[in-house]
């Protein structure tokens, strides 16, 4: 008898993705439909004077234009601070912003009469980039600090007992390049009530904002999410916007509307990864252990507060990454520029944080003359050693995974093959790189780890499964079947995993932070246990055995001396004996807590650990690289589906390729984003894979106190992508010992940049 959960899988939609059957937002298009395209704010910054809307509302089709002036309830939206209007009032803070939207029954009599409004706006200098803001002192937070020992003491004395290194590390944007961009669907229903189908990460943040947006209570708007063609954060937050003005649409028309954002607006004025700027002195003992490191951290977090606070808050807690450091200050800031607001990106904040650190080791590793691995081997985290912020790290099992990986992977063999091929290849030159990472995993505002779940039970033994978390390919769906079927001891094929809906499960939290799995699951193992306890004394009477005998399998339900009934004979039973066939499940994640002002407390419910090892070829002519090799070890405790976490290892480092090598987002002097589609902002390819590339999964990993023993894997892969940093620095270093900067992106340009400055040529700032 065997159960779904740690067997492979096909992911739940699988069929429906490369059959095209499978349903987004904007496959929905109910009869007399309306479509809204958004009338972007031509300046980054200044004084909206007036919104010209007649000539628009005039022209054919065009059913209305709505301004500001025409929302009904409150103006302002937000994930946590609300100060984002949903239509600019008085004052223009990005180039792109929304100042009215259109309304036509086809979308390009939309867009021809959005160009046709005039908006007047008495233009003001901008504040674009860290460095302006951080010269003009605006911030949206005031800093916060982590510390403990004493950092300049220990600074001062390793300055002349050890190696002092200091540096400053300018870590890139990214922009999510989902593949289905922002689509919210309204549909007025009757008595004013509200159906919003959004491509959100947070339903509940939809259905909230939208009412608020509207002057009804929540009870009056449903959101629905049938699944996302991508999210990595950014539907987390900024689908709200799209919602609130579909649901503006249909609530002054009486028909339903649509926002649906193409490319070129969706990258122009959603905002992706923040861009970090890194200030560090780090203090190295002659043995290679990290002893002291101060960092000061600025984020651009654009023209709202969104969520770069938290953003922040994880790239401090990551600081550390693996390293147990005795005496350190971290301080972070996040800055308010006139860009579209930086927002929740895979990794939110850790990826930035963890550039940073990698960087002060091999520099300090080259300062001490011995290989970046020594100083991480000095440097690892051991059993009952704290966090900067006091939370104790249990077990840490990232010492021995390096060990294992070294020895699978040949490193030391691989090293010499290396050396030898770059003394003999005057224009190509191989590099190794290692990629230790320790994540937190639960959302850092302790509010949010709480999950529900609904679970439904019919009397032919079939099952309808409802949770609060979102489908964005990340196969969490496919994880709470295999969840929910294992539970009840039912084939996979019998439960039918439902929409997203919030008058299904109420108050759900954003699928995000790796932790979709951890606490949709247990809310879904909850609702389901309570089922099928309900359902195993009537199984007992009828097979005629103790309860406490019976298990459920394959199905069926079975007991000693071979008794079986068939799961669908039971569900039938017990709607004749009138037992409850539903229930719903809850879940809170146990011991979260952080006091921000004293920088200490337990802000995750356990860690996940990884670490890669990468080999580069670097072209001294072009610049170009390609990964030769890529062997990754991951902690994901005791997999749920491992097809799908092994989809994500290898989906999460690519993108974390794109994002160091590749990714380069770039705003004009204008404030404008100028990267607007694939032409002119490059994503990683089938050719920037690695020609070989070995995943594992870690074995007899359980994690206690997780359903089924399991670890997320959203988003702590992506960092193992850092590996690669060290591994192109080491092949530019092959090409000659003057010193030289990698800027990030390292895409070719910089890569050939940095070559010629290790050859020793002058090379124009």
């Amino acid at each position: 008898m065997t159960g779904p959960l740690g067997r492979p899988a096909p992911h739940e939609s699988a069929v429906g993705h490369v059959t095209g059957r499978a349903v987004y937002t904007d496959d929905l298009q109910p009869p007399g439909c309306l479509h809204g395209v958004v009338v972007p704010a031509p300046v980054a910054c200044g004084r909206l004077l007036a919104v010209h809307t007649a000539a628009a509302a005039a022209m054919d089709g065009v059913v209305c234009v709505l301004t500001a002036a025409d929302v009904p309830g409150d103006p302002l939206i937000g994930p946590i601070v609300h100060d984002e209007p949903v239509l600019a009032t008085d004052r223009i803070r990005f180039k792109g912003q929304a100042v009215a939207v259109v309304f036509a029954p086809d979308r390009e009599q939309a867009r021809r009469a959005a160009e046709a409004v005039r908006v007047e706006v008495a233009a003001e200098p901008a504040v674009l980039g860290i460095d302006a803001a951080v010269a003009a002192g605006a911030f949206h937070t005031a800093p916060h600090i982590i510390a403990r020992g004493e950092v300049q003491a220990a600074l001062d004395r390793l300055a002349t007992d050890g190696v002092v290194v200091e540096g400053e590390v300018r870590v890139p944007g990214q922009d999510h390049f989902y593949l289905e961009t922002h689509a919210a669907l309204a549909l007025p229903q009757e008595d004013g009530d509200l159906c919003v189908v959004s491509s959100t990460q947070h339903p509940t943040e939809c259905q909230r904002m939208v009412a608020r947006v509207l002057g009804i209570g929540e009870h009056r708007v449903r959101c629905e999410v049938p699944r996302m063609g991508g999210g990595f954060g950014g539907k987390e937050s900024q689908a709200t916007a799209p919602a609130c003005l579909a649901a503006l649409g249909a609530r002054a028309t009486g028909r339903p509307a649509k926002v649906w954002l193409e490319r070129h607006e969706d990258m122009g004025t959603t905002g992706g990864r923040h861009p970090f700027l890194g200030r560090y002195r780090a203090g190295f003992r002659r043995d290679g252990t990290l002893e002291a490191l101060d960092v000061q951290l600025f984020s651009d977090g654009g023209w709202t507060s969104d969520l770069s606070g938290p953003v922040m808050d994880r790239a401090l807690f990551h600081l550390d990454n693996a390293y147990f450091v005795e005496h350190l200050r971290f301080e972070g800031r996040v800055c308010r520029t006139d860009q579209p607001s930086s927002t929740a990106f895979r990794g939110f904040g850790g990826p930035q944080g963890m550039v940073v650190v990698e960087d002060a080791l091999r520099r300090g590793a080259r300062a001490l003359g011995v290989p970046p691995e020594q100083v991480r081997r000095q440097s690892y985290y051991r059993d009952g050693q704290p966090a900067p912020y006091g939370q104790v790290v249990p077990a840490p099992r990232i010492a021995a995974m390096h060990e294992r990986l070294a020895d699978d992977a040949g490193l030391a063999a691989r090293r010499e093959v290396i050396a030898a091929h770059n003394a003999a290849s005057p224009f190509h030159k191989r590099g190794l790189g290692l990629m230790p990472i320790k994540f937190g995993i639960s959302f850092t505002n302790s509010l949010l780890n709480q999950a529900g779940a609904l679970v439904l039970v019919y009397a032919d033994g079939t099952v309808q499964l409802n949770h609060g978390g979102t489908e964005m390919g990340q196969g969490l769906h496919t994880k709470m079947v295999a969840v929910c079927a294992d539970t009840l001891g039912v084939h996979t094929d019998a439960v039918r995993q439902m929409r997203t809906s919030t008058d299904k499960v109420p108050n759900t939290s954003p699928t995000a932070a790796s932790s979709g799995s951890d606490l949709n699951g247990a809310a879904v193992l909850a609702a389901c246990t309570t089922i099928r306890e309900r359902m195993r004394p009537v199984a007992a009477g009828l097979l005629g055995v103790p309860p406490e005998t019976l298990w459920f399998a394959d199905g069926a339900v079975h007991g000693p001396g071979g008794a079986s009934l068939s799961f669908a004979d039971l569900a039938k039973q017990c709607w004749l004996q009138r037992v409850s066939l539903a229930s719903t499940g809850f879940y809170a994640t146990p011991g979260i807590a952080y006091d921000a002002a004293a920088g200490r407390g337990t802000p995750f419910f356990y860690f996940a650990y990884g670490i890669a090892a990468v080999e580069v070829e670097l072209c001294g002519l072009t610049g170009e690289q390609r990964l030769r090799r890529v062997d990754i070890l991951h902690d994901v405790g005791d997999s749920l589906v491992p097809t799908i976490d092994r989809g994500q290892i290898e989906g999460g480092f690519v993108q974390g390729l794109g994002w160091l090598t590749d990714e380069q987002v770039v705003i004009g002097p204008d404030g404008g984003v100028r990267t607007l589609g694939p032409s002119t902002y490059k994503v990683p390819a089938v050719g920037d894979v690695p020609l070989d590339f070995r995943v594992q999964l870690l074995d007899r990993a359980t994690e206690p106190g997780v359903v089924g023993g399991s670890k997320a894997v959203g988003e702590p892969p992506f960092m193992l992508a850092i590996a690669v940093l060290e591994a192109l620095e080491a092949a530019v270093a092959a090409f000659g010992d003057a010193p030289f900067e990698l800027r990030l992106p390292a895409h070719p340009e910089h890569l050939l940049r940095a070559v010629e400055q290790a050859r020793g040529h002058e090379v124009p700032a």
